[in-house]
Formats: C-alpha cells, structure tokens, sequence
C-alpha cells in the first residue's frame, strides 16, 4: 500500500489537455495547493485515486492529480480564514477560494477590474 511518503503520482494539464508525466510526492496534494514539475509550478485542481486489488483488498496505487498552470510570482494569495484565497478579498465578488478569483473576471488581475465593489464585511 503506498503511503504518503512515497505516493506515486500523474500530472495531467487541462488545458491545453495532455499529460505531464509522473511524479513521486511526499505529501498528499488537496485541490488549491501548487506542485512544481520541470521548472513550471502547477495549481490542483482536482484529485483522483486509483486504487489496485490485491489479497482480496484494495489499496491506493497511485493519485491523478489534474491541474493547470500558475503564476507563483502573483501577489494576490492570500491566508483567510486559514484557506489559501486568490484574488482581492476586499471585493465583494471575489470568490474567496483558492481556485477561482471571481466570476466577473476569473483571470484577473484584480487591480485593472472596473467591476471592483468594496465587500461590506469580510474576515
């Protein structure tokens, strides 16, 4: 059974959709966090096991791990809460995850938006 020291791992770009290759993880990787693979830094954006039966059982073989390109150099991560958010927090349609920055202008950036609306409240 693999354990997460030594976790065997496939990378699969979205867009364009193809895959990376394989990679072994010492950690388990959770939808929002940032793998680097061949010099490029990766978000998750999705997690799938693969399990393989074996003396009658189950066990995790191995994870997909379906993800896309991202900017490390990008200030606009920020702790909240204790979740990782993209985006301008401040903004009332910011989406207050750390996947999607909001549904006016997904891709950002923040300080260009003309949709920008202070948010009332926020942690």
């Amino acid at each position: 059974m693999a354990s997460p020291t030594d976790l065997p791992a496939e990378l699969h770009l979205i867009h364009p959709e193809r895959s990376l290759g394989q990679v072994q993880l010492d950690w388990v990787p959770q939808p929002g966090c940032r793998v680097d693979h061949d010099g490029e830094t990766y978000t998750v954006l999705e997690r799938r096991h693969r399990y393989q039966f074996r003396g009658g059982r189950y066990h995790l073989h191995k994870v997909a791990l379906y993800v896309q390109l991202c900017n490390p150099e990008a200030g606009d991560r920020h702790l909240v809460a204790g979740q990782w958010v993209i985006g301008d927090v401040s903004c009332q349609w910011n989406a207050q995850s750390p996947l999607l920055r909001c549904a006016v202008n997904p891709k950002g950036p923040c300080e260009t938006c003309q949709e920008y609306h202070p948010r009332d409240c926020y942690d």
